[in-house]
């Protein structure tokens, strides 16, 4: 089974205008809402391609609500852990020519409810899964990962982390089973180049040594790498129309998931679905229909660096 942990569940808000203009009134084209946080939509991913999974979360208020119900909508299962505020809404505006992104900073947890969501972490079947996604809330502070990581360690349960929180450096340490940094969170928190291969390979070989046992990079339109610290291979990526790349990361690593895992093989067909599936989200509102993964996934070439 592979859980999905989002500690900062959110509603996101899609909004299409003709331009966006200061102190006027902004007509709107279309909006669309969808239930969000990065680990959520790893789930919704992995159960679109049969995959079991279920979601753990802090939910709160009407919006916390309506993203547990829509997550029971798709016979997804859903472990929540309640808290009294309200989760955020992110809201991303694009113009026509740009996008806009206001995301939250999250609701207050109480030390109760991060007390209540470790004992359901603890819960968790041994020799399971656990992707780590996402930000952090109010009142919850960065070494409550290591509590989590530490329980992890002790079941045997396997890690998949994608935080950009620098405190992903130190959680090396646990040697969780992947990390998905992309391009910019290797710099900002590693304070590593990836201009050139040279500087990718030398890159990965060193958070290699600091502890992660796998690593999949993800590098936007510039395609995605996959290293297990004896190679590394590198996937293309497709052309596509850019409207929203909020949710393309998270889906990309649901589809690499769905094909590594158990065994953490098919890693070139599950490279090519992860870059595919990242680029079908990218065309669209929140994560789209994943109608085009098959079609793009022909179009893609996979090359073994070293």
């Amino acid at each position: 089974m592979i859980y999905t942990l989002t500690l900062n569940t959110a509603i996101d808000m899609n909004i299409h205008c003709q331009g966006l203009n200061p102190n006027s009134v902004n007509r709107t084209q279309h909006t669309e809402y969808s239930p969000n946080g990065k680990a959520v939509n790893v789930s919704i991913v992995l159960n679109k391609f049969a995959k079991q999974t279920t979601a753990l979360g802090f939910f709160g208020g009407f919006s916390g609500k309506y993203i547990v119900d829509e997550l029971h909508k798709r016979k997804i299962n859903t472990l929540p852990c309640w808290i009294d505020d309200i989760t955020r809404i992110n809201v991303f505006i694009n113009d026509g020519t740009n996008e806009y992104k206001l995301v939250g900073k999250g609701p207050f947890v109480t030390d109760t409810q991060k007390t209540e969501m470790l004992a359901m972490i603890e819960s968790i079947n041994n020799d399971s899964y656990l992707v780590i996604s996402g930000s952090l809330p109010n009142n919850i502070e960065p070494d409550y990962y290591e509590l989590i990581l530490s329980l992890c360690d002790k079941k045997n349960i396997k890690v998949i982390l994608d935080i950009s929180h620098p405190k992903l450096r130190d959680l090396l340490a646990y040697k969780p089973l992947l990390i998905k940094p992309n391009d910019d969170e290797l710099k900002e928190i590693f304070g590593l180049e990836t201009n050139t291969t040279e500087q990718i390979v030398a890159s990965l070989k060193q958070v290699h040594a600091l502890g992660a046992q796998n690593i999949l990079l993800t590098m936007g339109d510039k395609g995605l790498y996959f290293s297990n610290g004896q190679q590394i291979w590198f996937c293309d990526a497709v052309s596509i129309k850019l409207i929203s790349s909020a949710c393309a990361g998270d889906a990309s690593l649901a589809a690499f998931l769905s094909l590594w895992l158990p065994n953490q093989d098919h890693i070139e067909l599950a490279m090519k679905k992860a870059s595919a599936t990242g680029a079908n989200v990218a065309e669209s509102d929140g994560l789209g229909k994943l109608d085009k993964i098959d079609i793009y996934m022909q179009k893609l070439s996979i090359t073994q660096i070293k």
